[in-house]
């Protein structure tokens, strides 16, 4: 059973925190990943069912963390090398220590209203907040692209936006939900009056409505790489030189070599010497 979830909360406590969630996990045998940043939680972990309810329960027993919505799913692997507890500055890095969607973020639209817009055909900017490398793998239908290839870029990059958009609406989407709680924050201060943010992101609106409107399949950071819209683990690889995602077509190339190159490393492969480790 595989669970990723947040909430963005004031953590003034993390020292303590990373303890007894590291304590936790490991005393549970989950693998996978929890973040911990004066501005929230971030987690993405994977083990038994019933390791991942005490996990569960657990949260529930801090009043911060009580209801967090879960994004669940299910493989027959473990799809984590290993358990990590980490302190970081942001669980999402923007490098905006104002943006704070604690205390500000904007409006949500729900997964089946957001359906209803497109199969209407009504005027919507829809705006992918993700990195390049995941659009390639997948998007909705006439979603702009940023071209961002961090998050990071994604302040910088909404100022190439036409001013008329400003004042029209707009639908910003990404995995699970969490960066578009900033990156909508981020584009009301930049002028946006009319931004909403996909609840649930993507992985929210394939488990509520299926793959309507989307082209392609869902990168997702662990290692599955990818899921369908019935959030099935698809055919997409990454590449172990470079990490960037094969399609099938992209794994027939000759310049795919497992552990050398690929189509977006081939020109580079020779340059950099890998690691037998």
């Amino acid at each position: 059973m595989n669970i990723a979830g947040y909430r963005f909360v004031d953590l003034n406590d993390r020292d303590e925190l990373q303890a007894m969630l590291r304590s936790l996990c490991l005393d549970l045998g989950l693998k996978g990943t929890v973040l911990l940043a004066p501005e929230g939680i971030n987690f993405f972990l994977a083990g038994i069912s019933s390791s991942i309810d005490a996990f569960t329960q657990a949260l529930e027993n801090d009043e911060r963390f009580t209801d967090i919505p879960l994004k669940v799913s299910y493989t027959n692997y473990q799809p984590f090398n290993r358990m990590n507890v980490r302190k970081k500055n942001e669980i999402i890095s923007v490098g905006l220590d104002h943006i704070r969607p604690a205390d500000f973020t904007g409006e949500e639209i729900e997964p089946q209203a957001f359906k209803a817009m497109l199969d209407a055909g009504e005027l919507v900017h829809v705006l992918d907040t993700r990195n390049d490398y995941e659009l390639r793998v997948g998007t909705f239908e006439h979603a702009i692209d940023l071209n961002i290839r961090t998050f990071r870029a994604f302040p910088e990059a909404i100022k190439q936006l036409p001013d008329t958009m400003k004042d029209e609406p707009v639908v910003m989407f990404c995995t699970g939900g969490i960066r578009c709680e900033k990156a909508s924050a981020i584009m009301i201060e930049a002028g946006f009056t009319n931004v909403k943010q996909l609840k649930g992101g993507v992985l929210g609106y394939f488990e509520e409505v299926g793959g309507e409107h989307w082209n392609g399949d869902c990168f997702v950071f662990d290692q599955r790489v990818a899921v369908n819209p019935s959030l099935d683990e698809t055919d997409v690889v990454v590449c172990f030189a470079c990490r960037e995602p094969l399609s099938t077509e992209e794994q027939a190339s000759p310049d795919y070599v497992v552990g050398v190159s690929c189509p977006y490393c081939i020109d580079r492969a020779h340059l950099v010497p890998l690691s037998d480790e």
